[in-house]
């Protein structure tokens, strides 16, 4: 399946840093999978819209159960402001049913690492499991 690359919505100012997060999701089943994908989307286009956004791309492996996604943000108050809102709050409760692991990393970067890539995002998840 075809990733989305990485687009920036509201670039930042060229000394600002950016509150980056990568997460990791396994569905238990395919059909979980396709329903994840199917909603994909409109969470990517709601996060093209978010306020304090300023980086998302998506890596869907369907057949594999597995998807990463990247996104960069203003700060931790605009990610925690878009996750609590609508289409996204609704989505990731609802995908929870059907989730057989998720994990997230969180960390700050200057404008000039942007835009993060999947080795840096995988590395990042790696190191936060190693820490759990």
């Amino acid at each position: 399946m075809p990733d989305i690359p990485w687009s920036t919505p509201a670039p930042p100012a060229p000394d600002a840093e950016v509150y980056v997060m990568a997460s990791r999701f396994e569905t238990e089943t395919l059909v979980g999978a396709f329903r994840f994908f199917l909603k994909s989307p409109g969470i990517i286009r709601q996060i093209r819209s978010a306020p304090g956004a300023h980086g998302v791309a998506l890596r869907a492996r369907v057949f594999s159960r597995t998807f990463l996604t990247l996104s960069a943000w203003q700060d931790r108050d605009a990610l925690y402001r878009f996750a609590r809102s609508e289409p996204h709050r609704s989505s990731s409760r609802a995908a929870a049913a059907f989730m057989r692991e998720s994990a997230f990393a969180f960390w700050t970067a200057p404008v000039s690492a942007l835009p993060v890539t999947w080795a840096e995002a995988e590395h990042r998840l790696a190191e936060e499991a190693a820490r759990s």
